[in-house]
């Protein structure tokens, strides 16, 4: 059986960001599951950057069937972890049964993808207090009040976890992410 990766995500989450990474990683050969905060169909985003606009804009993006809710995902049972942005991160960072998932990975210092607005989630645990990240750049105060620095960057690797500002650094966060991988959770 091929090694797990999790994606936690829900309603909201960028399609791209959900995306990418999973295609990406089951084409490395990873079995990979979405989880959710119940075993649903989501409805994800698409946030564009239009020329003239202060921030990104947002349309209905793809829908989605989520593997497993939160409440039965057993961490020792996934090698890694992809937090996807979107506007997901902001109410999931508050439930208890992602709070528990992110934490054990952290404890158990298991490769972790995050992008755009998914540092949210790990901020709210504490578990990137003394780290780099990156993250959407208007999440910067966000960053420096969980006690992590901000970096500007499209692969920003800190021990076991990769980052990323948005979906336009998708090639350079997954290379390392995949890289990672590769050292501390290859494919069977």
């Amino acid at each position: 059986m091929a090694a797990r990766i999790l994606i936690i995500t829900g309603d909201a989450a960028e399609s791209l960001e959900v995306f990418y990474p999973y295609q990406r990683l089951l084409e490395e050969g990873y079995q990979v599951d979405i989880a959710a905060p119940t075993r649903k169909t989501l409805q994800f985003v698409v946030h564009d950057f239009v020329p003239g606009y202060d921030t990104y804009t947002e349309k209905p993006g793809y829908t989605w069937p989520a593997d497993l809710a939160f409440a039965d995902v057993d961490p020792a049972q996934y090698a890694a972890l992809v937090l996807p942005g979107g506007r997901a991160p902001e109410y999931l960072r508050n439930d208890p049964e992602v709070q528990r998932i992110v934490a054990a990975f952290f404890e158990a210092d298991k490769p972790l993808a995050q992008i755009c607005h998914g540092p949210l989630i790990p901020l709210r645990t504490g578990a990137l207090a003394g780290r780099r990240t990156a993250a959407y750049p208007a999440l910067e105060p966000d960053v420096a009040a969980g006690g992590a620095d901000f970096v500007d960057g499209g692969a920003v690797v800190d021990g076991s976890v990769v980052s990323a500002r948005a979906w336009p650094d998708h090639p350079t966060w997954m290379r390392a992410f995949v890289e990672l991988l590769r050292e501390k959770a290859p494919v069977e």
